[in-house]
This record gives structure tokens, C-alpha cells and sequence, in this order.
């Protein structure tokens, strides 16, 4: 059984200033509010609806970040799809220089984009030399 990756969207992510809290039991917190969401893709498109977004990463003493990321889109046609995802990145190369990897899940009652539900999605993403935008390329999975 061979795995493809079917193009579903670009996510273009900026976000605020972090609030870091170091030395916690899970190593150093970082929660980053994200301030806009840009969703483009053939199959859907859309864009952050309010502002309850934000990623509770951890970094471990090896610079190893896991994201634990929760937002809201509101398609261009109206609909509202909560997306969740964790990932992996690698701090120590710096910001902005590494990849990073996400895992998107999906959540709508709308019947237009129901068909998110079922799916399992991947991206890989680039950060800004500031840290203050990401890029993701996202892509189900089949």
C-alpha cells in the first residue's frame, strides 16, 4: 500500500509576541497567540474567525519543540472548521532556519466541508528570520 499526498492548502500564519515561561515540568512553555490565519487552497479557503488561537508549545533541553496549536477558520463561503494540530521542530539550527512539522486534524458540522472530518492532513512549514510567520504547505493524506 503506497501513501499519497494530495495538495489541499497553504497556511500562512502570523503570530504575536510569546509569552515564555521557563523551567516548568515540561520544560520551557512558549504560548503564542497567533494574530492572522491566511487559508488558500482549491478546496478550501479561509481565514481566522476571533481570536481564542494560539499554540502551547513545549521545548525540551535539547531545543526539541512539540506544538500543541487550537484555531478557528471561517471559510470564505461562511463555514466554521476548528483545526488542531501538533507537531515537531527543531530550535537549536534557530528560528526561522528550521522546519516545522504538523499534524492538522479537522472538525466541521457544515455539509459543504464535511469531508475534512475524514481526513488526516500533513504539513511542513518555514518560519521567518523573526519567528513571527509560518508558512505551511498542508496535504492530505490517502
Amino acid at each position: 500500500m503506497t501513501i499519497e499526498l494530495i495538495p489541499l492548502c497553504t497556511i500562512t500564519i502570523k503570530l504575536s509576541e510569546p509569552f515564555i515561561l521557563p523551567d516548568t515540568p515540561s520544560g520551557t512553555r512558549v504560548i503564542v497567540e497567533v494574530e492572522s490565519l491566511d487559508v488558500t487552497g482549491d478546496r478550501v479557503r479561509g481565514h481566522l474567525k476571533g481570536r481564542a488561537a494560539a499554540d502551547w508549545l513545549t521545548i525540551d533541553s535539547r531545543a526539541m519543540g512539540t506544538l500543541d496549536v487550537r484555531t478557528l477558520i471561517e471559510t470564505d463561503d461562511g463555514a466554521l472548521i476548528y483545526t488542531t494540530y501538533r507537531g515537531r521542530l527543531d530550535l537549536s539550527m534557530g528560528t526561522g532556519a528550521m522546519p516545522v512539522y504538523s499534524a492538522p486534524l479537522f472538525d466541521t458540522g457544515d455539509e459543504r466541508y464535511l469531508w475534512l472530518n475524514g481526513i488526516q492532513a500533513v504539513g511542513k512549514g518555514t518560519g521567518s528570520a523573526d519567528g513571527r510567520e509560518l508558512t505551511y504547505e498542508v496535504f492530505e493524506v490517502r
